[in-house]
């Protein structure tokens, strides 16, 4: 049986974006009918239709769908979530990982929740910045918690491969609420997201 994969875009967003991806190759310098261009614009239109698909997705919708009730005020950390998003300034990617925790206040979500609730902003044009805060603020309008706590790490291809091209640059951003925003509270939540607590063997 011959391969066949099956993906499903909005066709007209599709033929608009093929339209608009032809033209600029031809404006670049380049020949979309040769043969290693043919199928470029169409590949590019659909890959920019799933790397922005976060528009299409509620994140309270998500975290509510695993949502329980349960009496523990402990915190709750999720730590090393791969994130991969595209700058709106460059539209290029930046990439790093995400460290969440919440302090719950009667209810808790399913773990892979947060995990998701990262990619629907991941998967928006975006700047760093405003990704740490829209995480935290879907936790917080979601779960009501005693707390919330973000903390990203991301290299930035628009820093890497133009303007300074520096490959080794790592930006950091925070974002806490709450009972995070007592130092003592913080200070756990950052030793615990910096310690190797599962040993490798």
């Amino acid at each position: 049986m011959a391969y066949r994969k099956i993906e499903e875009y909005d066709k007209d967003i599709t033929d608009g974006l093929v339209k608009g991806y032809h033209s600029a190759l031809q404006l670049l310098g380049e020949d979309p009918e040769r043969e290693g261009l043919l199928k470029t614009p169409e590949r590019l239109a659909k890959a920019m239709q799933f790397c922005t698909q976060g528009y299409n997705m509620d994140p309270l919708a998500i975290l509510n769908s695993a949502k329980f009730h349960e009496d523990i005020s402990e915190m709750i950390i999720v730590k090393d979530i791969e994130l991969y998003s595209l700058c709106e300034h460059h539209m290029l990617p930046f990439f790093g990982k995400a460290h969440v925790a919440y302090i719950p206040n009667g209810w808790i979500t399913g773990l892979s929740k947060i995990a998701r609730v990262v990619d629907v902003f991941s998967k928006r044009l975006q700047v760093q910045e405003r990704l740490t805060t829209q995480i935290l603020q879907a936790i917080q309008d979601a779960l009501n918690p005693l707390g919330v706590a973000v903390v990203i790490e991301a290299s930035h291809l628009c820093m890497m491969m133009r303007g300074v091209q520096k490959q080794s640059s790592v930006t950091t951003t925070s974002a806490f609420s709450g009972e995070f925003e007592k130092q003592p509270t913080r200070n756990e939540f950052i030793n615990l997201i910096e310690a190797d607590l599962i040993r490798r063997r």
